[in-house]
């Protein structure tokens, strides 16, 4: 009898889901989840989950008094607010989610492990293990190196914006515990720049992929690759295999209500048997000139942490506006 693909995926690829809805979660029964700012930021503008912003800027308010300022709330709020998000799904997910490092802090080694720590100590002071965080930071040279601190500390952490295998050795090399190379968004690169479509085993968002996952199988590297920002199921079919797939509710979707054969893709055992050139990363100046090579990753891991630092500035404002308006509410009802 014929199964859907997402049912067939399962028995292949960890599933995780890419979002911030937590009804999305209950649906689909993800492993994992990951989350970013612009997930939370979408979620957060819902009706059904304004009870989750609105009770974290009220408790943020009465720690800071009233005559604290609706920015200062706001950021007091901004800093819990990815916890909170990541407790409500951790009670829907039997494995992990991953939280993200400010954006802004790309760049910063010492202050992205400082938030890293403190993402941590929130979510153990709530009484949840670190073993079921995976804390994200982007691909620079500066993160992958803090990676390296806190993955010593038992940190676990997701080195993500990963276009270029440059960005995935360093951080495989660094000890992280999994990559997040990005698919969708290679592609899109692509179609820009030549103006033709791709599809199947020539998307060259599969083929990133593809060559990240099958380096680390061929050289035994522990970190894990999870295929990330799929924008169709052919994408996703194309990567069947992958240790894990971290897909959007409307791709799953479509996975989910599609029948049909799946077959897998990608294998240790062949990728072992595979003539893989080693490539040495061991330096910045060699991180930094390899991955320039790459005009393509270059711009799109620019694009990529201002995308999510814009994100995170949207939020803010969201949070400070709203904080407002329940100071005003509440001196009416007074």
């Amino acid at each position: 009898m014929p199964q859907n693909l997402l049912k067939q995926l399962r028995k292949y690829s960890v599933i995780v889901v890419d979002t911030g809805d937590i009804e999305a979660m209950e649906r689909f029964k993800p492993q994992d989840a990951t989350t970013n700012p612009s997930h939370i930021g979408n979620a957060a503008k819902m009706p059904k989950y304004q009870p989750i912003l609105d009770g974290e800027l009220t408790r943020a308010r009465k720690e800071l008094g009233p005559a604290a300022s609706d920015e200062a709330v706001a950021n007091l709020a901004f800093r819990r607010l990815a916890i909170t998000w990541g407790k409500r799904i951790l009670d829907i997910v039997p494995g992990r989610v991953s939280t993200e490092v400010d954006a802004r802090l790309s760049y910063d080694t010492e202050a992205s492990i400082a938030q890293a720590r403190s993402i941590i100590a929130q979510y153990e002071a709530e009484g949840i293990s670190r073993n079921r965080i995976l804390v994200k930071i982007a691909a620079t040279w500066e993160g992958v190196r803090a990676a390296e601190v806190l993955e010593k500390e038992g940190i676990h952490c997701n080195i993500t914006l990963i276009f270029d295998l440059i960005q995935a050795i360093a951080a495989a090399e660094a000890g992280a515990t999994l990559v997040s190379p990005f698919c969708g968004r290679v592609l899109d690169w692509y179609r820009k720049e030549t103006g033709r479509d791709y599809f199947g085993a020539e998307d060259p968002g599969v083929i990133s992929v593809t060559r990240i996952y099958n380096y680390f199988k061929k050289f035994g590297y522990k970190t894990q690759v999870m295929g990330a920002s799929f924008w169709t199921p052919g994408q996703v079919r194309e990567l069947v295999g992958c240790d894990l797939l971290t897909i959007a509710p409307k791709v799953l979707a479509e996975l989910e209500s599609t029948e049909g054969e799946l077959t897998c893709k990608l294998d240790p055992d062949a990728a072992k048997a595979m003539p893989i050139e080693k490539i040495v990363v061991d330096s910045k100046a060699t991180f930094e000139r390899l991955l320039a090579a790459n005009r393509m990753a270059t711009e799109k891991l620019k694009e990529g942490i201002e995308g999510f630092s814009a994100a995170l500035v949207e939020l803010e404002t969201q949070l400070a506006r709203r904080a407002a308006e329940l100071e005003s509410r509440a001196a009416t009802t007074v």
